[in-house]
């Protein structure tokens, strides 16, 4: 277990963390510790880390498993690769941190806020998210499978690619949200608001879109999908 009672910043904390490529140099360190104020492999299994605030901290392949994060603030800190099962974050508030390739599995994430970060093909697994808010957010490649966002506000969110795979968005807000490329096989789109995004016509063709706002341009592509033809 490494030393929790401090908060260790990095040297230049000017990292904002929203970039979404993934630092070369980072991803091949197989060691632990921490080198140039990275922490790599550290183990913060069962840490009490509640009501910190870390700016400009950086983690590779960390483990936070049963950690208490809650109230956690960060501000443009870094983690790929990290393990958050069973992690309490909740209340926790993110500004222009990135949470790239992480894995949340029954993560307790109640009232947590993402502003300006990056969740890059992160992975959710039996998560609440239904209070999250999610800000000028890129969920790029995220999986979100058999995720319940009934009634969740995601307009203008980067879902580029995301697996979308039975998700519940029944009433959800997906104004001018980017779904280029998004997985929809059975999901579950009901009265869901799509005024504005942007989707594939295949994607349209495996989702329930009964009741679903839609603007001319998405009407049109609904259309094709089911072989109408549109003069």
């Amino acid at each position: 277990m490494c030393d929790c009672g401090g908060v260790r910043s990095s040297e230049s904390g000017t990292d904002t963390g929203t970039d979404t490529d993934t630092d070369t140099d980072i991803g091949t360190d197989t060691g632990t510790g921490t080198t140039n104020g990275v922490e790599t492999g550290e183990d913060y299994r069962d840490a009490v880390l509640s009501g910190q605030r870390w700016e400009g901290r950086r983690f590779v392949r960390c483990d936070f498993t049963d950690a208490d994060l809650r109230e956690l603030t960060t501000s443009g800190c870094t983690f790929d690769h990290c393990d958050f099962t069973r992690t309490d974050l909740g209340e926790s508030v993110h500004r222009s941190s990135a949470f790239r390739t992480c894995t949340f599995d029954r993560t307790m994430l109640g009232d947590v806020s993402w502003t300006g970060c990056s969740l890059l093909g992160s992975v959710f697994v039996h998560c609440g998210l239904r209070t999250v808010t999610l800000t000028d957010c890129d969920l790029t490649l995220v999986s979100l499978t058999d995720a319940v966002l009934r009634g969740t506000d995601l307009s203008g969110l980067r879902l580029r690619e995301a697996n979308l795979t039975g998700t519940d968005l029944r009433r959800a807000n997906l104004r001018e949200a980017d779904l280029t490329g998004a997985r929809l096989a059975g999901t579950t789109l009901t009265d869901a608001d799509l005024r504005g995004a942007r989707l594939d016509a295949p994607a349209l063709a495996a989702a329930d879109m009964s009741g679903t706002r839609v603007d001319v341009d998405t009407a049109v592509l609904f259309a094709a999908a089911h072989g109408l033809v549109v003069n």
